[in-house]
């Protein structure tokens, strides 16, 4: 047998996990799926992701590889490995790529989404921002449209996860309105760590009837790469990693 290079494609929601990565005491996207390919093959691999989504963050669209020395067919395992997954995630497909692919280094963006309800619901509450206030999104867009481009995104990430180089090339961003829902989609060649939801919470300041974020204040917190300026956060259960290209 030879090594085989196995990319995966994968959706689930994230609101019982404490993220993609493997931790120490916590159930993670990570460690699930390992241990379904253990009992699958035996073997123990070390699975790569796209984008390594934070606690409670949910995925339509996220793709692991992973290098294995293993006869089972490489389509077989995504009806494999689902037997042994819980329903809260899901292989969406399964197959063999060249070695060198790699899952994160490989991509060349990510695309991310995130839901805000303007009304309560008891279905989908745990999947979206249930924000009931009214929002100008005119305002909102006005941000959105501020950021395409490559800028250093330091004060939109945690301090604790900063790089030596914090810039990011935003391919696109922006609003729509969906009935009672914002969507905001945005893709970029890369993501720091809360860039999305730190955004989000700024777009929302922005879009509050008083006391509002306006373009210049945005502006001004861009520039001064201090996380300490952002004012608020977007919950996770917003959140979805929709796509990634390669």
């Amino acid at each position: 047998m030879a090594e085989k290079n196995i990319r995966l494609e994968i959706q689930y929601n994230g609101t019982d996990y404490s993220g993609w990565q493997v931790q120490k005491n916590a159930v993670t996207i990570q460690a699930e799926i390992e241990a379904a390919i253990r009992k699958v093959t035996g073997l123990k691999v070390n699975l790569v992701a796209a984008g390594r989504t934070d606690a409670g963050v949910h995925a339509l669209g996220q793709v692991a590889s992973f290098i294995i020395d293993h006869y089972l067919p490489p389509e077989k395992y995504r009806q494999a490995l689902n037997f042994y997954l819980p329903e809260s995630i899901l292989i969406t497909s399964a197959s063999e790529v060249d070695l060198s692919f790699h899952a994160r280094k490989s991509a060349r963006w990510r695309e991310y989404r995130y839901l805000i309800g303007l009304e309560k619901s008891a279905l989908y509450r745990q999947l979206r921002w249930e924000y009931l206030y009214p929002l100008d999104i005119e305002r909102m867009n006005a941000i959105a449209a501020e950021i395409i481009g490559r800028h250093d995104f330091s004060a939109f990430c945690v301090v604790s996860s900063l790089k030596e180089n914090n810039d990011c090339e935003v391919i696109s961003s922006g609003w729509k309105e969906n009935g009672s829902q914002l969507i905001f989609e945005i893709r970029a060649n890369r993501f720091l760590h809360t860039m999305v939801r730190s955004l989000v919470g700024s777009m929302v300041e922005a879009g509050k009837e008083k006391d509002y974020l306006t373009l210049n204040d945005f502006r001004d917190i861009l520039q001064s790469c201090d996380h300490r300026r952002v004012k608020a956060v977007a919950p996770a259960r917003g959140l979805y990693l929709t796509a990634v290209g390669y």
